[in-house]
């Protein structure tokens, strides 16, 4: 099997309709995608395996005016199939790559408390989890 980690430019809506199961939190949809992917500082990362999608790594570049750039790693998501197997430390890895690209001198991710395996790949990465809560308005 081939594995293959890339990230995905506007026009590459089609790689991303063949996905494994739990790759992402809800099915894709194509106009979504190609929204995303056309929008400035917006970035994804894939990892495909004989053309299937098995993982996927989604970022936000965070620009303040009173503090650094920062990536903001918004999901990070491998099917359990592929999992254990480093995908997810190579996708971190592109999106720092990228990061840095654009200015980047932080990166942050959050995820739940009880997220486990999240957990161990975060903090794996030589980072420190800081307290935090979070408000979600419906808009």
């Amino acid at each position: 099997m081939k594995m293959e980690i890339r990230r995905l430019f506007p026009g590459d809506d089609a790689l991303v309709m063949q996905v494994a199961e739990n790759v992402f939190d809800e099915p894709v949809r194509p106009d979504r995608l190609a929204a995303y992917l056309r929008e400035p500082g917006h970035f994804m990362i894939v990892a495909l395996a004989d053309g299937l999608v098995v993982g996927q790594c989604a970022a936000v570049v965070h620009r303040h005016p009173d503090k650094v750039s920062e990536l903001y790693i918004d999901e990070v998501g491998v099917s359990p199939a592929f999992q254990r197997q480093g995908i997810a430390q190579d996708m971190l890895d592109a999106m720092f790559a990228i990061g840095r690209e654009h200015g980047c001198e932080e990166a942050w991710v959050g995820t739940e408390p009880d997220n486990l395996a999240a957990r161990a790949l975060y903090d794996s990465r030589n980072s420190v989890a800081e307290p935090f809560v979070m408000y979600i308005y419906r808009l």
